[in-house]
């Protein structure tokens, strides 16, 4: 045998050289592929391993938005937030919706348990020829699901590693849920970008924001654009970069062509639609918003203004959107003029404190200082009740006991030098009852009266039934509306409902109940809060002079043929302010006229400004409508039973029929038929009080709006005020 024919024997035996070596390396490659691969399989369950069972974990709690409601169930508007979220059922999202969101962000979404291993294993050759980067792609949208809800502290580390642990708990959540629940869950949770600060979460807020719309009215385009935003908000936000939004939108209806989802001639024509973005204030409009703001105190009391901020809540209010139209159409119609004053009208139910209407005539816009709740003014003659309600609780028979109508110069009362009295137009009435004087709003006797039962006691009185103790000093020309703080028409309408209710204080209630996240119902803050304060037979006997004021006194235009009416009028000096506070047995409704900063207001559209003229239009106004086909009358009381009693001031003998009386000081008289002024002491302002209560000089500081500067002056005030 040849050399050359054994060469090629043992070529054919053992092959080329070059072969050998390829079948060695493939093989040595092929087992350390083999060894590697158990390798890996091993590294990826240990990491697989390291994480909690889904189990272990709590799901966090998606913020949303807080929703207010009026009494009837409409929608006030939302408290503000950083964060709009508001979670819709599967059956309020449009089918549209759902398959552009799949088409785009995974279109294998009904085939997988929760894991695309094909896209899984695309990230980690990513992750390893990119070592170092973040790497993208591989999740699916039950992953994205694990991740915002169970693993929100991994959203900053893109890596194969959380990927792992996202897919071992994917596969865990979608064993526990079906695919509906999966997408409804991520449709209402996944971020859709931000716009003016605030963030929408779910679809349902992103349709509002940008479209303003409900999620369920979504066209094809529209949800299209939506549905590509979640990969990157800010850089396809349609407001602020419309070429990229559209550009997106479009590769989202390509990818609904690819999934079958729509046809490429759908695609076509849906692309021809412009964005159709509508820049809007859904989540931040609010209906009543003074009232509004009100809640959101009273909230902020309760909660802490950290848990409201957290979202979620559903609150409930007592407010009457009726009403509410009504307060404000009784308000226009009588301040209907420009350069008008302020009006505000609070109105309280007095069976349960619940607060029915709040309304001012100020544009919310203009200002947002609350004349209903924040105002606190010089009350007028609206304060002598509190005198009234004292001498009715010592058994002082109103009918029966007389005082003499007459000026009191200054000195008249011991430790108070400066301070005198006096009926406006210098006319007196002589000696007369309580009931009387109600009825006149007479300012001298009831200052007298006061003096009697002591300034101490009188505030006693006021803070018994709703006035809060840190407005009132026990001054004596407190008792004729002589405040230093002043009053607001919410606190006047809470004092006069402790009247309507039956002798109960109430504590005036906005908000009834509030829904908490899961569902959790707290009812305690609406709860009526009862405290007894007066005998009902005292009830009975102030009701009966104040529905005689209704009948024939100062408040008798407010007469609107019910028989359940009572009140009282009240006017500053000059009518700075102007007032009527009245109620029935269902309402109890303050009225309150004036201008931002205190300044005389004599006359209005040719009339004189007064308790009984203005207020008691715009009273008279809402209660015709306010009261529906209710006119009862107030329950029987038990008889009022009186005591002896000697007053140091009261009259002695029989009634006198008086006259007109003559002031040593003269006062300015511009109106007829007034009852006069009152001077206190005090070094720090001139405090005018119209409708009989006169003018004193208590230190006086106004709660006017920011823009409204405190009325300060030095001096004593002079008698300027219509009885009325």
């Amino acid at each position: 045998m040849s050399r050359r024919e054994r060469a090629r024997r043992r070529r054919r035996n053992h092959g080329h050289p070059l072969g050998r070596v390829l079948s060695v390396t493939i093989v040595l490659l092929l087992a350390g592929a083999a060894i590697g691969a158990l390798s890996a399989i091993g590294w990826v369950v240990s990491v697989a391993e390291s994480a909690p069972s889904i189990d272990q974990l709590k799901p966090r709690q998606p913020g949303q938005v807080s929703k207010v409601y009026a009494a009837d169930g409409h929608l006030l508007g939302y408290i503000q937030s950083q964060i709009f979220r508001v979670p819709i059922s599967s059956t309020q999202m449009p089918k549209v919706m759902k398959q552009a969101t799949v088409a785009i962000e995974d279109r294998r979404f009904y085939k997988h348990k929760g894991v695309d291993y094909w896209g899984l294993i695309r990230a980690a050759i990513k992750d390893v020829t990119q070592k170092g980067k973040d790497i993208q792609g591989g999740s699916t949208l039950t992953m994205q699901l694990i991740k915002t809800l169970y693993l929100p502290g991994y959203n900053q580390h893109r890596n194969i590693k959380t990927k792992i642990k996202q897919a071992k708990l994917a596969e865990e959540l979608e064993q526990k849920h079906d695919k509906n629940w999966i997408l409804t869950t991520y449709l209402n949770d996944v971020p859709y970008g931000t716009v003016g600060g605030q963030e929408a979460d779910g679809v349902q807020a992103a349709a509002r924001m940008f479209f303003d719309k409900p999620a369920y009215a979504l066209t094809l385009p529209e949800a299209a654009l939506l549905a590509g935003l979640p990969q990157a908000p800010t850089l396809y936000n349609p407001i602020f970069d419309k070429g990229a939004a559209l550009a997106r939108r479009n590769q989202v209806l390509d990818s609904m062509v690819t999934a079958r989802y729509i046809t490429a001639s759908e695609a076509a024509v849906a692309k021809q639609a412009p964005l159709g973005i509508k820049i809007n204030h859904y989540f931040t409009h609010r209906r009543e918003q003074y009232f509004f703001d009100y809640v959101l105190s009273q909230l902020n009391d309760k909660y802490g203004a950290a848990k409201v901020r957290e979202g979620g809540l559903k609150i409930y209010t007592s407010i009457d959107l009726k009403f509410q139209q009504e307060a404000r159409d009784a308000i226009s119609t009588t301040l209907n003029q420009p350069g008008d004053p302020a009006g505000a009208l609070v109105t309280i139910d007095p069976r349960n404190g619940y607060i029915k209407a709040m309304a001012s005539s100020s544009a919310y816009g203009q200002t947002q200082f609350n004349y209903a709740a924040q105002a606190h003014r010089q009350p007028g003659s609206t304060f002598k009740v509190f005198v009234l309600l004292t001498a009715l609780e010592r058994g002082i028979n109103p009918d029966t006991t007389y005082y003499t109508s007459k000026e009191l110069t200054p000195g008249w009362l011991p430790g108070y030098p400066t301070y005198g009295v006096k009926t406006f137009g210098n006319t007196y009435s002589g000696s007369i009852s309580i009931t009387q004087a109600t009825l006149k709003s007479d300012n001298t006797v009831f200052a007298q009266l006061d003096a009697d039962l002591t300034p101490e006691a009188v505030k006693a009185t006021a803070v018994k039934m709703g006035i809060p103790a840190g407005l009132l000093h026990g001054y004596p020309a407190e008792g004729l509306g002589g405040l230093t703080i002043g009053v607001s028409p919410l606190e006047m309408a809470r004092a006069y409902a402790t009247l309507a209710s039956g002798g109960y204080r109430l504590k005036p209630i906005a908000v009834t109940r509030v829904v908490h996240p899961g569902g959790v119902v707290d009812d305690s803050i609406g709860k009526p809060q009862r405290v007894k304060v007066f005998d009902q037979a005292v009830v009975g006997e102030a009701i009966k002079v104040l529905h005689q004021n209704i009948l024939s006194g100062t408040a008798s235009y407010d007469n609107y043929g019910c028989p359940g009416l009572a009140g009282k009028t009240g006017t500053t000096t000059d009518s700075k302010d102007a007032w009527f506070v009245g109620f029935t047995p269902r309402l109890s409704t303050a009225s309150w006229i004036g201008y931002p900063t205190p300044i005389p207001m004599p006359t209005l559209h040719g009339i004189v400004v007064q308790g009984a003229s203005f207020p008691s239009f715009i009273w008279k106004g809402f209660m015709l409508k306010a009261h529906g086909s209710y006119c009862g009358d107030f329950p029987t009381y038990p008889p009022f039973v009186s005591q002896p009693f000697f007053g140091h001031y009261a009259s002695t003998g029989k009634q006198s029929t008086g006259g007109q009386g003559t002031s040593t000081t003269p006062g300015t008289t511009t109106q007829p038929n007034g009852n006069g002024g009152a001077t206190a002491p005090g070094t720090n302002g001139t405090g005018t009080n119209r409708d009989g209560t006169g003018n004193y000089t208590n230190p006086q500081v106004y709660q006017s709006p920011p823009q409204g500067p405190p009325n300060n002056g030095n001096g004593k005030g002079k008698g300027n005020g219509k009885k009325h």
